[in-house]
């Protein structure tokens, strides 16, 4: 008998030292993967896309997450934000932290950069109000709107991401864009090895991402 209350002290005390084993012993961190088609998962198959990848690269960690799915296919900004209410409604299960990912769709359109920065902006606060830490996942505009629109469309993220002191992964398809071998043939979405780039790329940040959620929690 002491020698089974001795054991299990043992474990409890390993679990209180390892944030890793403590949290894995909880309920899942949820991540609120909200963005476009890049998110969404657009032409690969079922499990290949962005949100299922990282849940699972996530979980080899040891981290007991749930990334939730929110991308739509062809979501320009203004789409992102009509529907975030929504997305965010299930008041018994809301996320604990967010990946946003938009702006690609209002760049390829040369919709107004100012527009989107409002979006965006707007994204980012109704998410600060809730007390949702973000990772901001920035995105380049095309070049052939010339050198003031892409200067302009990317400065937008860095920007937003200092004003509302979010994490920022600068470009979510570092590493990926312009390589055949990571792209689809339409040019523009990755294929499921760039899907593997990205999310081995972006994890270090998604980490700290959930760091963050559990300060939150913990206070």
């Amino acid at each position: 008998m002491a020698m089974r209350i001795v054991f299990k002290t043992i474990v409890v005390a390993l679990l209180v030292a390892s944030p890793v084993a403590a949290q894995a012993a909880g309920r899942p961190i949820r991540i609120l993967a909200f963005g476009d088609s890049l998110t969404q998962g657009y032409g690969v198959p079922p499990g290949d896309d962005f949100p299922d990848v990282l849940e699972h690269a996530l979980k080899a960690k040891g981290l007991n997450v749930s990334v939730i799915n929110a991308g739509v296919s062809g979501d320009t900004s203004a789409g992102g934000l009509a529907r975030l209410d929504w997305s965010l409604e299930d008041a018994n299960n809301p996320p604990d932290a967010a990946i946003l990912e938009l702006g690609a769709n209002d760049g390829l359109r040369g919709l107004p950069v100012d527009d989107m920065a409002k979006n965006l902006d707007t994204i980012l606060a109704r998410f600060k109000a809730r007390g949702i830490p973000v990772l901001l996942a920035g995105m380049k505009a095309p070049r052939n709107y010339g050198d003031s629109y892409a200067k302009q469309f990317d400065a937008v993220y860095p920007q937003l991401a200092r004003k509302y002191g979010v994490l920022l992964y600068p470009f979510f398809l570092d590493g990926v864009a312009l390589n055949t071998n990571l792209i689809q043939a339409d040019g523009l979405h990755p294929n499921p090895a760039g899907v593997e780039v990205i999310v081995r790329n972006m994890t270090p940040m998604v980490v700290r991402l959930i760091e963050q959620a559990k300060e939150k929690q913990a206070s």
